[in-house]
């Protein structure tokens, strides 16, 4: 298993969303996701200034590196670069991956969101290093996001996807348990983690659905 298998094998995938936020407050949110055990940490955020996230983003990255997580930054090739993230997370209608590689060389992995077997497969045969698989159940949490993708595709990634890959999309405590009996490793929760008053017992109960969890 390589590295990044083994943090795509950890139970919950973190991410930012101020907007949707309790606190409102990205800094404190992501502390305590790392307290409480998360080792992927990614950023996403559509509407703050380039100056913001870069300064977000390089606070992220000395708390992320000194508690042994990966970052990720979403769609910003450029910011990850700048901020030494681990990865970029791109979309279907984002910069092609082979453009992202040329820009990022091997300093960055690459991510892509999926949303069919067939996207998996085309994702896996031109380089992705992980894939995001969903939206599972029907989610709020981003503009413009597509249909549900249901539990089938997560069957067949389970099945047949040989990268690590992540089920995003709708995932609550509630549902939980469900994503992990299809074959899951790794789940991002947004609001279930974020949109709590208290991250720490919120995740620590998120963990204890993982089957043969050990804290």
């Amino acid at each position: 298993m390589n590295k990044l298998q083994e943090y795509f094998s950890t139970p919950l995938y973190g991410m930012t969303a101020e907007d949707l936020s309790f606190s409102h407050d990205n800094i404190s949110d992501v502390r305590d996701m790392l307290d409480a055990g998360i080792k992927i940490i990614q950023y996403r955020e559509k509407e703050k200034t380039g100056k913001e996230m870069y300064a977000q983003c390089v606070k992220l990255r000395e708390m992320t590196r000194a508690a042994g997580a990966l970052f990720i930054i979403d769609d910003f090739v450029d910011l990850a670069l700048a901020v030494e993230a681990d990865g970029v997370h791109i979309g279907q209608d984002d910069l092609p991956i082979e453009a992202v590689r040329r820009i990022a060389g091997d300093k960055l992995f690459i991510g892509l969101s999926t949303h069919s077997p067939e996207q998996a497969r085309d994702a896996i045969k031109r380089g992705a290093d992980y894939i995001g698989v969903g939206p599972i159940f029907e989610t709020h949490t981003k503009k413009n996001v597509c249909a549900p993708v249901g539990l089938t595709y997560l069957d067949y990634a389970a099945a047949h996807v040989d990268i690590p890959f992540v089920a995003i999309g709708g995932i609550k405590e509630h549902n939980l348990s469900e994503v992990y009996a299809h074959g899951a490793k790794c789940a991002c929760l947004v609001t279930g983690i974020v949109g709590s008053k208290d991250i720490k017992t919120s995740v620590k109960k998120l963990l204890s659905l993982y089957p043969h969890f050990v804290a």
